[in-house]
């Protein structure tokens, strides 16, 4: 399959799950906790996950599949497929409407659809990313001390403490820091220049995944961040001019 075929297969995956995440949002019960008690999994996480992997078992039954949610899936394609059915958990239980569907094939195909707001972003590896029908492309920046930097931070305690010196050290040299809660939003609204730039240490594949192949394929630089000073490794988005200053800051 081309990568244009691939992206109408997330697309279609993405909007399989929307419409069940929609019907219980603000409405929805804790499930369980998974690495934190405020680590949070409710019945739309799972639901969502079930639609998607069917949609991915009909139109691409060889693919791997991982997911935060259910267990990995071997494949015999060379594919692989990173889900993530409900970023932003802690959001959506709240009823914050800062969430969204992020499903990727692996360097070949990304979607981050935002249900709430009915905006879908999309890219290929041999096309643009995009927001709809808009191409977007990041090449300039401002200066570092007029950039807006979206972070977010982990569900351990301890990890949050560290996360948040990182952050002391950056909120003084930037115009302002935002703390979204869904790592794909952030990363696609990285790409549509909704802010300038972002990182966060403790990330997972299905986090981020999608998000960082949309900000690529938007002209970002998008660099792993190393683990260090009891941090675990992470990523950083930024339009090339604004990438290494901000590392500077950032890396533990």
């Amino acid at each position: 399959m081309t990568p244009d075929e691939l992206l109408v297969v997330a697309r279609e995956a993405a909007h399989a799950a929307a419409p069940l995440l929609v019907e219980r949002f603000g409405s929805e019960r804790v499930l369980a906790t998974k690495s934190t008690p405020t680590d949070l999994v409710s019945e739309a996480d799972l639901a969502a996950e079930r639609a998607i992997r069917d949609v991915l078992a009909a139109r691409v039954p060889d693919d791997a599949i991982v997911g935060e949610e259910g267990e990995d899936v071997a494949g015999s394609s060379g594919r692989r497929w990173i889900v993530d059915p409900l970023d932003g958990t802690v959001n959506y239980l709240y009823g914050i409407p800062l969430w969204c569907v992020s499903i990727a094939c692996e360097g070949l195909a990304a979607v981050v659809l935002d249900p709430v707001r009915g905006e879908c972003f999309t890219a290929t590896a041999d096309g643009p990313a995009r927001l709809g029908d808009r191409e977007l492309r990041r090449e300039d920046a401002a200066a570092l001390d007029r950039a807006l930097v979206a972070t977010g931070f982990g569900y351990d305690s301890d990890r949050r403490a560290l996360q948040a010196a990182v952050a002391a050290r950056v909120l003084p040299r930037v115009r302002d820091i935002r703390r979204g809660g869904s790592a794909a939003l952030d990363l696609a609204w990285t790409a549509a220049g909704r802010v300038d730039a972002y990182f966060e240490y403790g990330v997972n594949a299905w986090d981020v995944e999608a998000g960082e192949f949309i900000c690529l394929r938007a002209g970002l630089r998008v660099e792993p961040l190393e683990p260090g000073g009891g941090l675990p490794d992470g990523v950083l988005a930024a339009p090339p001019s604004l990438a290494e200053p901000l590392l500077a800051l950032v890396r533990a």
